[in-house]
């Protein structure tokens, strides 16, 4: 039996995504490309494990001018820990949730937030993916809902603009490192679920999540 993609080489391999056995060369050029492949894949497991990491440096790249205080995850490590827990919840309720879509989301938010601080307008990029602008939402009101705590407990808001967009800016070049680039990649995702719990966390409970985030 030939391979149902390229119709040439002979299939060796069942893909859990297209429910039909493909050759080996298909599997690993359209793995995440055209192939959605699900998270308990084998080979894809595999190939993450032999995959090279992707280099901090590439990530870097992603809003040169914004540099990370040394002390970044020291001061706002529960808003990082709770972000984080946020898409974790996300991509549990969305199998179909990608990390492009969770990146090009993190990245309307803080290009909009360097508007903010450079111009003082509030700007919102539109965009026209449902599914960023939901991921958006959501986020958005995470931090919100952070600086109620902080209101509540200390009786005004520390949590300044630019230290939003330092921590979307951490986000977005973890998820950098942790993507495979692929169109269809959930190596972020994926990532976030092996050292996040399923639950919804809040307190101590995204506090001590944050003790489990590898740092890029």
């Amino acid at each position: 039996m030939t391979c149902p993609i390229c119709h040439v080489r002979k299939e060796k391999r069942f893909c859990l995504a297209l429910h039909d056995r493909i050759c080996a060369q298909c599997c690993g050029e359209q793995r995440e490309v055209t192939i959605d492949c699900p998270s308990e894949c084998p080979y894809l497991q595999q190939a993450r494990q032999h995959d090279k990491p992707r280099e901090l440096g590439a990530a870097e790249e992603m809003f040169p001018k914004v540099k990370l205080a040394p002390d970044l995850f020291q001061r706002h490590g529960p808003l990082i820990a709770g972000l984080l827990q946020t898409l974790n919840r996300l991509a549990r309720a969305d199998r179909n949730l990608k990390d492009r879509e969770i990146i090009g989301a993190l990245t309307t938010m803080a290009q909009s937030h360097q508007t903010l601080i450079a111009s003082g307008l509030v700007y919102q990029e539109a965009t026209p993916n449902p599914v960023q602008a939901g991921v958006i939402e959501t986020l958005q009101q995470s931090v919100e809902e952070f600086r109620c705590v902080e209101q509540q407990h200390l009786g005004y808001t520390a949590l300044r603009d630019s230290d939003v967009l330092q921590v979307l800016v951490f986000i977005i070049r973890l998820a950098q490192v942790s993507t495979s680039g692929r169109p269809l990649s959930r190596g972020f995702v994926d990532s976030l679920q092996e050292r996040l719990p399923a639950e919804h966390a809040t307190g101590d409970t995204a506090a001590s999540a944050g003790g489990r985030i590898i740092l890029p």
